[in-house]
């Protein structure tokens, strides 16, 4: 028992650090504790819910060490988050300790690497999803080895970490290690390869951007004074130099709400709102050939009859849905609208009847919680020739998704986020450093502004430049790099993922049918 117990602290030890600002490389010895654990119990039903009560444990412990932030938002948010991480990675693990008891090897190891990373990708699809986890974000401070992901996303680096592990608890089986270590080290050598082509790239197109952080206290944000963070924010405009084609400023920082599509404080209006056009009034008078991206809480109204699953709040005869939106605003009061895609589990995301009853456990992170608006694509603003993709907080989590600003034509990224919610904490750390790997799987630049928490530029090669970090306020201005090729990821985007579901299905086949076939061979 004690040395059970010990194995699973210890992978749990091994799973956690890419998460904390540490580094991935832990992962590559992660599941042999598990491994070797399962090995230990034979093929009874009683031995089979005890390897499960391990595993459970063995997550659990992964989420309490890499989640628990979440809680200083809402209480309900790290079991939540654990519940559904747990569960997809049970499904994977017992689906391989099932296999492993009754049938070959080679199939129980394919029926764990396909089981995992197709629940993985699960993670990233359906209304409730939680990428959080995903083996391969626990590269986020090792971009120096995956800049392979242009070509796999980091699904890829999840197939690289169970490869190892396999063969690392082979090769400590049977004292043959020249496959673990080729397995290890071939990938970091091709990554180190395209670094360095990366490194020589010309860059001959740049913008000149601005960031922005205003550093507004979250929990005041939504209840303060609106006045004085419109002050704030044109204050901060002011400190924008002259050059800057693009201005950032972070995820719902125009205080208020506005009716689309004029964004007018009041429905029916065909007039932006009053802060709209002094915003308006101040690129011209100051910046007038410059873009400023910002986020903000907007509503649409639909008539009777035209309402989407997502409008569920009435206004007169008709319904009306809450976005959370990123708006493209020059100097001549022309607008661009992208409304959020992705959306946080359990605050953006509730069901109606779900928000109702758990309302008093969620804190209002974004300006509204229940269940709000959902953009069905990335959306590109264009200004001046330069397509750009105004991706939104939790949108930076999700490879394919990102890529879909990419593709519509995206020539530079950034990220408008709020992320002081968590406190102090790894969260908005690892945020931002997810965000390097996005830079590599689809080869953009990234801007990245936050209310608070970590604003700064990001290369496509994902090195990190001049950043603004915990409750700091000010302006960043730097040129960022133009691209317009699109990566072998952009164009497939969760490839691997999908293949591991019908893996996944081929395997749990051929496992029935060769149960079958066994135990017609021990009746004949």
């Amino acid at each position: 028992m004690g040395r059970r117990f010990a194995a699973v602290v210890v992978s749990a030890l091994l799973f956690a650090p890419g998460w904390l600002g540490m580094t991935g490389f832990t992962l590559f010895a992660a599941f042999v504790p598990l491994l070797r654990l399962s090995a230990s119990y034979d093929d009874s039903r009683r031995s089979w819910w005890r390897m499960a009560g391990w595993a459970t444990l063995a997550f659990v412990l992964w989420n309490a060490l890499t989640v628990w932030w979440i809680g200083f938002a809402t209480p309900v948010g790290p079991p939540a988050a654990t519940l559904a991480s747990t569960t997809l990675n049970l499904v994977a693990f017992m689906s391989f300790h099932t296999v492993s008891k009754r049938a070959p090897k080679a199939l129980a190891y394919t029926t764990l690497v396909a089981a995992w990373i197709a629940t993985e990708y699960w993670y990233t699809v359906g209304d409730f999803s939680w990428p959080w986890l995903i083996l391969g974000n626990g590269f986020s401070h090792d971009v120096w080895a995956v800049q392979w992901y242009e070509f796999t996303g980091v699904m890829g680096g999840s197939l690289w970490v169970l490869v190892v592990n396999i063969l690392l608890y082979e090769a400590w089986q049977h004292r043959r290690w020249a496959a673990a270590a080729g397995a290890l080290v071939l990938p970091i050598l091709c990554s180190l390869a395209i670094w360095h082509r990366e490194g020589k790239v010309p860059e001959t197109q740049h913008v000149a951007v601005s960031i922005i952080q205003p550093n507004v206290d979250c929990y005041d944000k939504f209840h303060g004074d609106d006045e004085r963070q419109q002050r704030n924010i044109l204050d901060l405009l002011g400190e924008v130099p002259d050059r800057a084609q693009f201005i950032l400023l972070p995820e719902t920082a125009v205080p208020g709400y506005y009716w689309e599509p004029a964004l007018s404080e009041h429905l029916g209006e065909d007039v932006a709102g009053d802060f709209w056009t002094e915003l308006a009034d101040t690129l011209r008078a100051a910046h007038p050939g410059a873009l400023l991206v910002t986020g903000a809480n907007t509503i649409r109204y639909y008539t009777p009859g035209t309402q989407p699953r997502t409008a569920v709040r009435r206004y007169g005869p008709g319904y009306y849905d809450h976005f959370n939106s990123a708006v493209g605003l020059d100097s001549a009061g022309r607008m661009q609208l992208h409304h959020k895609g992705r959306l946080v589990i359990g605050v953006e995301n509730v069901p109606t009847a779900v928000f109702k009853i758990l309302k008093f456990l969620v804190i209002d992170l974004g300006g509204v919680t229940g269940q709000l608006g959902i953009g069905p694509h990335g959306t590109a603003f264009r200004h001046d020739d330069v397509t750009m993709g105004p991706a939104i907080c939790y949108e930076g989590l999700y490879g394919d998704f990102f890529g879909d600003f990419v593709r519509r034509g995206a020539q530079f990224m950034a990220i408008v986020s709020n992320d002081g919610w968590w406190g102090d904490t790894p969260g908005y750390r690892h945020l931002f450093t997810i965000s390097r790997l996005r830079a590599i799987e689809h080869r953009r630049a990234i801007a990245r502004a936050a209310n608070t928490g970590r604003s700064g530029f990001i290369t496509a090669r994902g090195d990190v430049r001049e950043t603004l970090g915990w409750e700091q306020r000010g302006v960043l201005t730097d040129d960022v790099a133009l691209r317009s090729e699109l990566t072998f990821y952009t164009r497939y985007g969760d490839y691997l993922g999908r293949i591991a579901q019908y893996l996944y299905l081929l395997c749990a086949l051929y496992y029935v049918a060769y149960r079958v076939k066994r135990r017609n061979y021990l009746v004949s």
